[in-house]
């Protein structure tokens, strides 16, 4: 079946689109545990490259699985196919000239490796919200650390299934520590020479 696909080369760049939108274009890779602040600081980064006029979108965990990823599970195979379509869909955007910034828990090290080879690695930023568990579970907006701990939620992260903690993220953060305010700072201050045209 490959073999019979054949992409199309357009005559627009992503060169020529980055110039267009006057910024590089990049994937922020947000990874931690439930509960660790991950889409509050994407949000909150979102916000501040707005201002800055820079063009992005962001792709959250429990929005992709309403649509694109619906049809998955938290199942091992089905946590990478999950991860693996997200990073398929960020690449089309890096393509496009969009900053995309991506808050998902993605708890295996492999699977963070599959997204920076799909997007290229001068394109990622990983991001790890090192919130300690104990915080993540303090806050448990949603219920499901109480759910899993009750056994209601299988291959649930840092309870029932593992974490894998990056080992050198281009940016850490600690929630429990850090303002919002101050994390963003670190975000913005890690990204600013990649975000610039050359």
């Amino acid at each position: 079946m490959q073999e019979n696909i054949i992409p199309h080369n357009f005559i627009i760049t992503k060169k020529e689109r980055t110039n267009l939108k006057k910024h590089n274009s990049l994937l922020l890779w947000f990874t931690g545990l439930s509960g660790s602040g991950k889409s509050t600081i994407a949000n909150a980064v979102e916000q501040e490259l707005y201002k800055q006029k820079i063009h992005t979108y962001t792709l959250d965990g429990d929005n992709v699985r309403k649509g694109l990823n619906n049809d998955l599970t938290f199942s091992p195979d089905d946590r990478k196919e999950n991860i693996r379509r997200i990073a398929e869909t960020a690449a089309l955007f890096i393509d496009a000239g969009v900053v995309v910034l991506a808050a998902f828990v993605s708890p295996y090290k492999k699977d963070r490796e599959l997204i920076k080879k799909t997007v290229k690695d001068v394109n990622f930023v990983e991001i790890f919200v090192d919130t300690p568990i104990e915080e993540c579970e303090r806050r448990d907006v949603k219920g499901l650390y109480a759910k899993a701990r009750k056994g209601l939620i299988k291959d649930f992260t840092g309870i029932n299934a593992p974490y894998e903690a990056p080992d050198n993220p281009d940016v850490r953060i600690d929630t429990s520590k850090e303002a919002i305010e101050e994390s963003v700072a670190l975000i913005m201050k890690a990204i600013k020479i990649k975000l610039e045209l050359k």
